[in-house]
């Protein structure tokens, strides 16, 4: 039994056997490679994004729940203690030309030949100001539906929305001195909304290897 397996293994351990493996390997490391350099990618760009939309506040929270009054929870992306007062931000990372209004139900994505809708998020996004001026006392809040760089409007941005690189034109970051003065003046009302407000595990970001191996970026 022994001489027939060692011949058996004898006739497949073959110089060609062994390079079909080898290029096997080859593949299969560099494919796993490529998995690895696209997370990484994409977990620096987040990493940018966030820098970008919070670096127009004096203080945030992320992705937490905010209850309606009515029993139930409206997630929020962000909420953002600005010059203004809190901006509530429903982040959308779309890609393609967005077609939209104040008065359509579906907002229309083209990407290419590939043509998909979703709904207005402006109904939404005005639940959950709502929602955040029943908790924030006098603190000003308004809310802004906001898009990354991938997303285009080529008939021009609908009311409420605004693109990422427009957020600090539009809310001013402000000096460390009139920073603290202003969280001073805002500072009760932010820490009443930031204790009635809870975490989301809505949009909770996975670990590497789950990105790598489950996503399949």
């Amino acid at each position: 039994m022994q001489p027939a397996i060692e011949q058996s293994l004898r006739r497949v351990d073959t110089p060609e056997n062994r390079l079909i493996l080898w290029i096997v390997l080859g593949v299969m490391l560099a494919g796993l490679l490529l998995f690895v350099v696209r997370v990484l990618r994409r977990r620096r760009m987040a990493r940018r994004l966030h820098q970008s939309i919070v670096s127009a506040s004096v203080e945030y929270l992320e992705n937490v729940l905010v209850p309606d009054g009515m029993g139930a929870f409206l997630h929020a992306d962000y909420l953002l203690l600005t010059s203004r007062g809190v901006v509530v931000v429903d982040l959308r990372d779309i890609r393609g030309n967005i077609f939209g209004g104040d008065q359509m139900t579906q907002w229309t994505v083209m990407n290419g030949a590939v043509r998909t809708t979703f709904q207005n998020p402006q109904h939404a996004l005005y639940d959950r100001v709502a929602a955040v001026r029943s908790l924030a006392g006098d603190l000003p809040v308004e809310g802004r539906v906001l898009f990354t760089r991938r997303a285009k409007f080529p008939k021009g941005l609908p009311r409420w929305t605004l693109m990422v690189d427009s957020l600090r034109a539009e809310f001013p970051r402000v000096e460390a001195d009139a920073g603290r003065v202003l969280g001073e003046h805002f500072s009760e009302n932010w820490r009443a909304l930031c204790a009635a407000v809870g975490p989301s595990s809505l949009r909770k970001r996975r670990n590497f290897f789950a990105q790598v191996f489950i996503e399949g970026y």
